[in-house]
């Protein structure tokens, strides 16, 4: 399964749709692009997709990090298969790059935060091999 780092606009700005998918608060076309360039710019947020026949099919955004507890992690911030493509095969191979992606940059873990209402991500993620490890607190300021 193809699997490419989206880098340039044009790979960026094709994501979006399915990005859109988790997360419909984002914008469309240039506000779109813009957001993901600031992350870039700012965080080390990197995007990855799956690509066939022209169109992406799931979507990843990543950053790298240490940390006291873990040392140098992967921090899956995103991931979402197309609604029309689900159970394809596409999330576990964006997931199994990502974890390839992660020993390649000497992370000794991968993370994510789910939100609770999302059961079907969850028996995904079980499935693939992650367990829950800690609560995520936040608290909108």
């Amino acid at each position: 399964m193809p699997i490419v780092r989206a880098e340039s606009d044009a790979q960026i700005l094709a994501t979006c749709r399915v990005m859109r998918q988790l997360r419909p608060h984002l914008p469309e076309g240039d506000g779109y692009l813009a957001v993901i360039r600031t992350l870039m710019a700012d965080d080390g947020y990197r995007l990855a997709a799956v690509v066939e026949d022209g169109e992406v099919r799931a979507a990843a955004g990543y950053r790298m990090h240490g940390t006291l507890y873990a040392g140098r992690v992967l921090m899956l911030d995103d991931l979402v298969s197309d609604e029309t493509e689900r159970s394809r095969g596409h999330g576990a191979a964006l997931l199994a790059w990502l974890r390839d992606e992660a020993r390649a940059h000497g992370c000794r873990e991968l993370h994510l935060l789910s939100n609770t209402v999302r059961e079907r991500a969850h028996r995904f993620y079980f499935r693939e091999g992650m367990a829950i490890q800690c609560f995520h607190f936040r608290a909108v300021l």
